[in-house]
């Protein structure tokens, strides 16, 4: 019998789920929320969970007999635009969520801010270090 309850690092699936479309996880879940939402491939995560109710809706034109031609004229026009508005706004989903989940919105820019020092560095070495307000690509 167990008398203390242990902390869960990662989402049951139920938690998954909720987790998928915009429900918060304890506190406990912090460092995977983290890596979740910025860490590699997090991007193509949230695209794939807007397409899964997108399929599912589209789905069952599928199974009306009809030629592809019709199937694929009723289903991609739909499905595109899908894909299109999960792309544009998928930093700001992911902002979003971090900082619901008590985190810095600016860590979906750190794979980023990693990837491209090298060329925020050259700049400072050649032009000086720049003038302004600071914004979440300076390092």
């Amino acid at each position: 019998m167990r008398t203390q309850r242990t902390s869960l690092t990662r989402p049951r699936a139920l938690q998954y789920i909720g987790y998928c479309y915009g429900k918060r996880l304890p506190d406990s879940m912090r460092p995977w929320v983290a890596n979740d939402l910025a860490g590699p491939g997090a991007t193509v995560r949230m695209m794939c969970r807007v397409a899964v109710p997108a399929i599912a809706i589209l789905a069952p034109i599928w199974f009306i007999p009809m030629s592809l031609y019709l199937h694929v004229s009723m289903t991609l026009p739909i499905f595109i635009p899908f894909v299109f508005f999960s792309h544009a706004l998928n930093k700001v989903w992911r902002r979003h969520m971090l900082a619901k989940h008590g985190l810095n919105p600016y860590l979906v820019d750190a794979i980023s801010r990693q990837r491209n020092a090298h060329v925020h560095r050259a700049y400072a070495e050649r032009y000086g270090p720049r003038s302004g307000p600071t914004s979440s690509h300076d390092i």
